[in-house]
């Protein structure tokens, strides 16, 4: 990683935590309102489903299938997620995959750079800074690079970041008539919003390897953790995730909710999805833990 791409992966760190602080002092103060609220919601949930269905299910798994502009468009909004472009998300998260919880995985914490605590620190934040984005693209996301769209996608990460941070302004000045409107749309809808997602991905590869129940019989550490399973769109239930990798939907249990596997169940009647993974009663029940 270059001391350029590093301060860059800093700054998207520090900068919306800073942020978080300001937007606390306006709420404090009584100078935020419903539409500032909705423009965080609302964009919390796009550009999450861009990194949950888009970016994870999708593109890394290819747990489904979908019309190419469908692809483009969700790969737009996980970019504008701030979590990196979505060639090296891609080949981070198979990289993952393929060392999880040993040494070659970028955020366990429990190899690489220290445990305990420091692991989880690493595995949370850490890794961001100092190990993201160093996984082998020819080896781990050649279908991202060879794809002309997706290589432009990509090649223009910091083209949809100040979208993601312009249409909050955009619909803030519109909405309330004032530059300090926009201002504080910006706040909350692009850089508070792009802090919570932050933190409820990062919390996957750390709080889910760390704390949480398992069932499955699997050699990796990670756990389902229930009260995660809303703000992560159904990520939070990565262990299900891990024992059955490609399955459209990581909340296998009636009662697990997982936001993206509604989604895709919409787009499936849409017909905008189609040859969705979904693992049978059988196959799981050959894989819990003894």
């Amino acid at each position: 990683m270059s001391r350029a791409q590093r301060y860059g992966n800093l700054a998207a760190v520090i900068v919306p935590f800073v942020a978080l602080i300001a937007a606390i002092v306006l709420l404090w103060n009584r100078a935020v309102g419903w539409i500032d609220v909705g423009l965080l919601a609302g964009l919390y949930l796009l550009t999450g489903l861009g990194i949950t269905v888009g970016f994870h299910r999708l593109l890394t798994h290819r747990s489904f299938q979908t019309h190419r502009p469908v692809e483009y468009a969700l790969a737009i909004l996980g970019s504008m997620a701030v979590q990196g472009p979505v060639a090296s998300w891609v080949a981070d998260h198979r990289k993952h995959h393929a060392h999880t919880d040993a040494e070659g995985d970028p955020h366990s914490p429990h190899v690489g750079r220290g445990k305990g605590l420091r692991g989880l620190l690493h595995a949370h934040v850490g890794w961001f800074i100092y190990d993201h984005g160093r996984a082998e693209q020819e080896r781990y996301a050649r279908d991202m690079i060879e794809d002309r769209g997706m290589r432009f996608i990509d090649r223009r990460f910091e083209l949809w970041v100040l979208a993601g941070l312009a249409i909050p302004f955009a619909l803030g000045l519109l909405l309330h008539g004032t530059l300090r409107g926009a201002l504080i749309a910006l706040i909350w809808g692009g850089l508070v919003r792009i802090f919570l997602l932050h933190h409820v991905t990062w919390s996957i590869n750390s709080i889910c390897h760390v704390f949480g129940r398992r069932r499955f019989d699997i050699e990796d550490h990670s756990t389902n953790v229930l009260w995660l399973a809303l703000p992560s769109l159904g990520e939070s239930w990565h262990h299900n995730h891990h024992a059955f990798p490609r399955s459209a939907r990581h909340g296998l249990k009636a009662w697990e909710i997982d936001v993206s596997a509604l989604v895709i169940r919409v787009m499936r009647r849409l017909g905008l999805a189609w040859n969705v993974v979904e693992i049978t009663p059988e196959r799981q029940a050959a894989l819990l833990a003894r």
